[in-house]
């Protein structure tokens, strides 16, 4: 199979039909053997209702539908794991990603040996303040903390081989740095391309500035996770052991003071650094521990299930 495109969805039932219907004319006006895989994260409005129609409609249509809202990773994670084609396609199901680009990513993928391709939205049709300036702030943190040079880590429409998307795992709200994800794991050949943004056509957005500042948090997460996630022992346990150094230090200052030059006859603990060293030994104490456990967690730790899936058609 060419091509599996990966739509996660919440609540776009208005669109599924329109979205499903212009994806189809392009991969057949293309010729790709193809499926769609409709990922349901806990819609409400009968959007499932409209994927199980257009599975009966059409061979080509799959669909998972979870309990509830998991979020847009978990939705993607599940899509990754059912795909089967050499090239995976993401995008949105609210019609603001164009699925004419599909051909010209494919190419990209196949042709050019791309790892991964994203989507850029050049020209946005978005609220400058709720959205253009935002998403330009967090792309540029994106870049200067990942190192993977791309202008827009948050366009839904992404192609991917196959092997990449079978070998990142994508969780929490990490969806937005499945690039820095990929180059984590050892696949360096990442490209972009200008797409085309289309104003929403149906319904309302459903992330709101919200979405801006757990990306930032997420950004310090993988950051960390790219860095010392094997090995936490190399971040709290460095820091920990120069914390209990300092007030180590201390305490031996305030010892040979005591003992050799004091004259005054004032008890150690009427003494500032007293309290700096007893602070600075503890911490650097829960620092290692935390470095310690971090370490124990990892080699126990168990793969655990992340979603609940109620239902699906042909996957």
């Amino acid at each position: 199979m060419d091509i599996s495109v990966v739509i996660p969805l919440l609540n776009e039932q208005e669109s599924l039909t329109e979205l499903h219907n212009w994806i189809a004319k392009v991969m057949q006006s293309n010729s790709f053997s193809y499926e769609i895989l409709f990922i349901d994260d806990g819609s409400t409005d009968g959007s499932w209702e409209t994927i199980q129609q257009l599975s009966q409609e059409d061979e080509f249509v799959k669909g998972i539908r979870f309990l509830r809202n998991f979020g847009k990773s978990q939705a993607l994670h599940a899509g990754f794991a059912a795909a089967k084609g050499t090239v995976v396609i993401t995008m949105d199901a609210d019609l603001q990603d164009n699925p004419e680009e599909i051909p010209e990513l494919y190419q990209m993928i196949i042709a050019e040996n791309y790892d991964l391709v994203s989507g850029w939205k050049k020209k946005r049709y978005d609220s400058v303040v709720a959205k253009n300036l935002p998403s330009k702030l967090f792309n540029a943190a994106a870049r200067k903390t990942s190192g993977v040079k791309l202008n827009d880590f948050n366009c839904g429409l992404k192609a991917y081989k196959s092997q990449v998307i079978k070998n990142i795992d994508v969780h929490g709200e990490m969806h937005r740095y499945i690039p820095v994800l990929a180059k984590n794991a050892g696949y360096n050949k990442i490209g972009e391309k200008i797409v085309l943004h289309q104003a929403r056509k149906y319904g309302t957005t459903k992330f709101g500035m919200n979405r801006f500042i757990n990306g930032f948090l997420d950004l310090v997460t993988i950051w960390f996770m790219s860095r010392f996630g094997r090995r936490p022992m190399h971040f709290f346990g460095l820091i920990g052991t120069i914390v209990f150094f300092v007030g180590l230090c201390f305490s031996l200052y305030l010892g040979i003071d005591k003992l050799f030059i004091e004259t005054e006859g004032r008890m150690i603990a009427q003494r500032p650094e007293f309290y700096i060293a007893l602070t600075a030994m503890l911490l650097g104490t829960q620092f290692f521990l935390a470095g310690f456990l971090g370490e124990i967690i990892l080699t126990s730790k168990r793969n655990k299930e992340r979603y609940k899936i109620a239902d699906q058609i042909k996957v």
